[in-house]
């Protein structure tokens, strides 16, 4: 399986590109601020065709460029229902500090084509099949992406780290559930490519994520 990510131009959020191998056709997760130049690089130096647009969660800083890359290539973008108004309305996920940065105001077209996210159905993209876990507690409607024995974790997961749930929206106790449902039942080998910083794997995270220490797996599910 082809992956490749780069951050974007503000707050480092990882941009990822996947694919079966090159020269096929691919999926873009979580297209942030400034992405169009770097993304438009990379599907071109791997002869890459993007078919939809994957997104963890609807933070504005990894669905900024999700409207130029959806339209220029007339690709859904897909979203679980609960971020929906997120995508509509970026500012409402946002804190004060962040809302500062951007004058209090934003001019802002949500894609014409949207998708909504069904955790219980499997996507079938690109020649790869993406399963979608319900994990919110960073925002309300966060999820993560399996696909080829590789999470795409958002800003559910980090290295050493997890999302913030001080954010509208955010919940640590559902970040407790989704960490403890969904994150700790996976296998120590899964390689996790984060929404922030570097990637890992479930393992490391197991042993020495120090959010992960005090808790137990619960049974997994897909959620809702």
């Amino acid at each position: 399986m082809f992956v490749r990510g780069f951050p974007a131009a503000a707050f480092a959020t990882n941009c990822w590109v996947v694919a079966p191998a090159e020269g096929e056709q691919c999926v873009v997760i979580d297209p942030g601020i400034g992405v169009e130049d770097q993304l438009d690089e990379v599907l071109r130096e791997h002869r890459l065709q993007p078919v939809a647009v994957l997104l963890t969660h609807g933070h504005l800083d990894h669905t900024f460029s999700v409207t130029p890359v959806c339209g220029a290539r007339d690709i859904p973008a897909w979203i679980h229902p609960a971020d929906l108004e997120l995508l509509a309305d970026p500012m409402k996920g946002l804190s004060p500090e962040s809302r500062s940065m951007f004058g209090g105001r934003l001019e802002w077209t949500e894609p014409s084509n949207v998708a909504l996210l069904d955790p219980s159905a499997p996507l079938q993209l690109a020649g790869l099949t993406f399963a979608t876990d319900f994990a919110p507690g960073h925002t309300p409607g966060s999820v993560v992406f399996e696909t080829e024995r590789t999470l795409f974790s958002g800003d559910v997961l980090f290295a050493g780290s997890i999302g913030r749930t001080d954010l509208p929206g955010g919940s640590w106790e559902q970040m407790q559930d989704s960490l403890a449902r969904v994150i700790l039942p996976k296998p120590d080998d899964l390689v996790v490519h984060t929404g922030h910083g570097p990637s890992t794997t479930i393992g490391r995270e197991r042993a020495s994520n120090p959010y992960l220490q005090d808790l137990a797996a619960a049974p997994p599910s897909r959620g809702l």
